[in-house]
């Protein structure tokens, strides 16, 4: 029987992140909404990861972005769930709402219903916000993965998730 239940390159992401954080000491959070808790899930497979894993916030729906990290519902309004304003209000709530020293947030639209014109199935949009970094250095991007079907979706955005925890990892 296998030791997780997790895709392995996810599984191997998650351990690249832990050991990375441990080794300079750093807290990470994440705000997940259309991972649906996996980025959560990926670093919770790994032993040890509670030395560095601070919190995971799973807002799926947009009343618990606002309750939850504080989102503002003129932000959510104004652009949308799926917004580099909303993965950015989420990955700050994150990091207030939390001791971590970074955080990062996911949003986006999994499928295989719910895009438009707009924001196609596949959209999604990341933010890592760090403690004490000006609002300047923010870091947030939208990526679009085409053809990979829900769960290709969610992993992906996993992955590229994971990848923003990475000390001095570059925008997505």
């Amino acid at each position: 029987m296998p030791d997780s239940i997790l895709p392995q390159e996810l599984v191997d992401k998650a351990r690249e992140v832990v050991e990375a954080n441990r080794r300079i000491g750093r807290i990470i959070a994440v705000a997940e909404s259309c991972t649906g808790g996996l980025v959560s899930a990926a670093l919770t497979e790994i032993p040890g990861s509670s030395e560095i894993f601070e919190a995971g916030f799973i807002t799926y729906s947009n009343e618990m972005k606002k309750n939850l990290l504080k989102v503002s519902e003129d932000v959510l309004d104004t652009f949308g769930a799926v917004s580099i304003a909303v993965a950015w209000a989420m990955a700050q709530g994150a990091l207030v709402r939390s001791n971590a020293d970074v955080a990062v947030a996911i949003t986006g639209i999994a499928g295989p219903e719910g895009g438009s014109e707009q924001k196609p199935v596949g959209t999604v949009v990341f933010a890592r916000a760090e403690k004490g970094a000006a609002d300047d250095d923010a870091v947030a991007d939208t990526r679009t993965f085409e053809n990979t079907g829900r769960g290709g979706v969610r992993l992906q955005a996993a992955l590229c998730a994971l990848e923003l925890l990475l000390p001095g990892a570059p925008a997505p």
